[in-house]
C-alpha cells in the first residue's frame, strides 16, 4: 500500500475542512433563505429546522467530496469544453439527487417522516438540494482544479530547477576534468622534452630527471579524485617540479619557498602552484642566459590564504596572454571550484613579475591521511 507524504495528508486535511465548512454554510443558508425562518422562528422550530437541513448538506455534501476528486479528471481529460461543464453539472445533480434520498430515507426511518411523505419529499427538496449542491460543488471544483493545476506547476518548476541545478554541477564537474586534463600533459610533455634534451649530453642527470618525475607523477595520480590538496602537500609537488628543472638549467634557476604559519593544511587546487611556477620558469629562466629567482610564498592574511610567485624576469604584459594559457586555465579552475570567493592578481613589469592567488580559508583532512607525494 502505497504510503502518503505528510504534505499530501496536509492537503487532505484541508480538503475535507473546505468540505466540511461548506457543508455547514449550505445548511444555514437553506434554513435562513428557503425554509421561511425569521428572528421571529421559534428556536427549537429553527433548530428542528437547521438540524434537516444539515442532514440533506451531510448526505449531500461528503458524498461529493469523494466522488469528484475522481470523477473530475477523467471528464477533463475525456472531453472538450463546453461538455466538460456539462458532464460536471450532470454528476453533481446525480450526486445530489442521491444525497437526498438518503436524507429523506434517514428521516423516515427515525420516525420525522411518514412513509407516505417520502416522494412528496424528494421532489420538494429536490430543487433546493440541486441549486445549492451545484453552488458550493461548482465553486470547489474550480478552487480545487486551479490549486492543482498550481501545486502541478509548482512542482514542476522546481523539479525544473532542480534538473538544471544538476545539469550545471555536471556541466561544471566536466569542464574541471577537462581543464585539469589540459594542465597535466601540458606539465608532463614539457617535463619530458627536457629529460630528452639531457639524454646525450648528461644522462646521468637524464636518470635522476627521469626517477624525480616518476615520483611527482606517482604523487599527481594519487591525487586525481580531489581537486583540492592541502598547501604542504602541493609545495612538495613543486619542489620537486624544480629540482627537475634544476637538472636542466643547473644555476640559471634559483629557488626559494616559504611555508608561513597556520597555512599548511589549507586547500588550494591541485598542481595550481606548479603551473605558476611552470610560467617563472619557462618566461624568466629560459630565455635569459643569466636564468631567473623564483621566491614562492604563502601566508594567511585576515582568515584567508595568500600565496603568491615571484620572480626576477623580463615581465610581460598581463593583458596580452595567448588562448590557453596557463593563468587563463588557473583562473577558470579557481572561478568553478571557489566562485567569487578567490582571485588571481597579477603584477608584472621589467625585472619582476608577481602572480598572487587569493583563496578562503579551507582546512584540509589530517595530515597523516594525505598520502605523501613523494
Amino acid at each position: 500500500m502505497p504510503q502518503i507524504s505528510e504534505t499530501g495528508k496536509r492537503n487532505r486535511r484541508y480538503y475535507w475542512g473546505r468540505i466540511i465548512a461548506a457543508t455547514v454554510v449550505a445548511a444555514v443558508i437553506v434554513v435562513t433563505v428557503f425554509s421561511g425562518l425569521t428572528w421571529r422562528t421559534p428556536p427549537r422550530t429553527a433548530l428542528v429546522g437547521f438540524a434537516v437541513a444539515f442532514l440533506f448538506s451531510s448526505c449531500i455534501g461528503p458524498l461529493i467530496g469523494l466522488v469528484m476528486p475522481h470523477v473530475a479528471p477523467l471528464i477533463w481529460s475525456r472531453l472538450r469544453f463546453p461538455w466538460t461543464w456539462a458532464a460536471i453539472v450532470a454528476t453533481m445533480v446525480t450526486l445530489a439527487m442521491v444525497g437526498s434520498i438518503v436524507a429523506i430515507t434517514v428521516l423516515t426511518v427515525i420516525g420525522y417522516l411518514p412513509p407516505g411523505r417520502f416522494v412528496e419529499w424528494f421532489f420538494g427538496s429536490l430543487k433546493v438540494a440541486i441549486l445549492v449542491t451545484l453552488t458550493f460543488g461548482l465553486f470547489i471544483t474550480v478552487y480545487e482544479t486551479m490549486e492543482t493545476q498550481l501545486r502541478e506547476a509548482t512542482v514542476a518548476l522546481r523539479t525544473k530547477e532542480r534538473d538544471e541545478a544538476e545539469a550545471r554541477r555536471l556541466a561544471a564537474e566536466a569542464q574541471l576534468a577537462s581543464i585539469e586534463s589540459r594542465v597535466q600533459p601540458h606539465f608532463l610533455f614539457n617535463t619530458l622534452n627536457s629529460i630528452a634534451a639531457l639524454v646525450h649530453d648528461d644522462p646521468a642527470g637524464a636518470e635522476r630527471m627521469t626517477g624525480q618525475l616518476a615520483s611527482l607523477l606517482r604523487s599527481a595520480l594519487d591525487s586525481t579524485a580531489t581537486p583540492l590538496v592541502p598547501l604542504d602537500h602541493e609545495l612538495q609537488i613543486v619542489r620537486a617540479y624544480l629540482d627537475i628543472e634544476r637538472v636542466r638549467f643547473g644555476d640559471r634557476l634559483r629557488y626559494a619557498v616559504d611555508l608561513g604559519d597556520g597555512v599548511a593544511s589549507a586547500l588550494v587546487p591541485r598542481m595550481a602552484l606548479q603551473t605558476l611556477v611552470e610560467n617563472s620558469v619557462k618566461y624568466a629562466v629560459s630565455p635569459r642566459r643569466q636564468g631567473a629567482s623564483i621566491h614562492v610564498r604563502a601566508i594567511a592574511v585576515d582568515g584567508r590564504v595568500r600565496v603568491s610567485v615571484d620572480d626576477d624576469g623580463p615581465g610581460f604584459d598581463a593583458m596580452v596572454r595567448p588562448d590557453g594559457h596557463g593563468l587563463d586555465l588557473l583562473t577558470d579552475r579557481l572561478k568553478m571550484l571557489f566562485g567569487e570567493r578567490a582571485a588571481l592578481r597579477i603584477d608584472s613589469r621589467t625585472g619582476f613579475t608577481s602572480v598572487t592567488v587569493d583563496l578562503p580559508a579551507q582546512s584540509a583532512v589530517p595530515k597523516s591521511q594525505v598520502p605523501s607525494p613523494l
